[in-house]
């Protein structure tokens, strides 16, 4: 790799001057192309305490407060008058079918004629709204997807991330969508350092076996995400890495996307650059979507590592 990419500093000294990488390189930065995907941040609180969860959601992380109808529908709202060319509304968490909310949020976004993408890990809070969820299905079709975190096809590998006795309601709750014909997606994770090839073969044979119709070989319906870890040393972007690595800055997630937080003892929610960097108030770019329209300068290990390195995407 280029040494214009490449520092031999650690990660402590990268990455703190918004401008400047460690070496004096100008920093990469990235416009918004188009608001394309419109994220809603749902809370914190999961059902599960995964080892590598990004965001640090569990039983107890209540950082990021649970989101309401109301002011989920205020971002709507604004949406109408923007004309940001925004197609699709994203859910996460959290376990985002624990917000008591979610599906009121959910029939906002597709009455408003947008495509409804919820991130869940499919088990008992997804279940508890079987009902609620199935209506929306039979009104909306293929409009709403619903996306199932199953971190590897071998069970043993998923339940050292996400805990003993993960498996079995996933898998269920992932049927359940499947049988009631939902447009159902699946992230897996790269994090074991399998060939992408050998791991949606190795999906594939899973979702045979379980009956489940999806497609492993599509990287809209199995999508896998390369690794976050702010520990580990990643190369600084600089603006003049974009033709040296051959990528778009268009491609990027921050180039069509922005997330809606609320913090806990905030007032009101926040519009942030992307999904993967809920606290960081240097990516916090207003109370409005007019307010964070601009540029998104790369100052994070995640840009580096996840999204121009990994090539990651959280969009459907």
């Amino acid at each position: 790799m280029s040494e214009v990419i490449v520092s031999t500093v650690a990660n402590a000294r990268k990455f703190v001057d918004p401008l400047r990488t460690a070496d004096g390189e100008r920093r990469a930065s990235v416009r918004l192309k188009r608001l394309r995907t419109l994220w809603f941040n749902t809370g914190t609180l999961c059902n599960l305490a995964c080892g590598h969860c990004y965001i640090e959601s569990s039983p107890h992380n209540d950082r990021l407060v649970h989101l309401s109808r109301a002011e989920a529908r205020g971002f709507l709202d604004e949406l109408e008058t923007l004309g940001a060319g925004t197609e699709e509304i994203g859910f996460t968490g959290g376990e985002p079918f624990m917000n008591p909310d979610l599906l009121g949020m959910l029939r906002d976004s597709l009455a408003a004629g947008y495509r409804a993408l919820v991130l869940t890990n499919a088990m008992r809070p997804m279940m508890k709204r079987a009902d609620e969820l199935l209506k929306l299905r039979h009104r909306y079709g293929d409009q709403l997807v619903v996306r199932v975190s199953i971190d590897h096809y071998r069970p043993e590998l998923h339940e050292q991330e996400r805990g003993r006795r993960s498996w079995r309601p996933a898998m269920q709750g992932l049927r359940w969508l499947s049988d009631n014909g939902f447009a159902v997606h699946v992230a897996g994770r790269r994090r074991w350092g399998d060939a992408e090839a050998a791991l949606r073969d190795g999906f594939q044979t899973l979702f045979s076996t379980e009956g489940i119709d999806l497609d492993a070989q599509c990287p809209q319906r199995l999508t896998l995400f390369p690794e976050m870890d702010e520990r580990t040393d990643t190369p600084e972007v600089t603006a003049k890495c974009w033709a040296l690595l051959g990528v778009c800055p268009d491609d990027l997630m921050c180039a069509s996307s922005r997330m809606v937080v609320k913090r806990k003892g905030a007032v009101a929610p926040e519009v942030v650059s992307c999904t993967l960097l809920p606290y960081q108030p240097e990516f916090t770019l207003g109370v409005r979507l007019a307010d964070s329209l601009g540029e998104v300068l790369l100052n994070h290990p995640h840009c580096s590592r996840f999204c121009v390195l990994g090539g990651g995407r959280c969009s459907g």
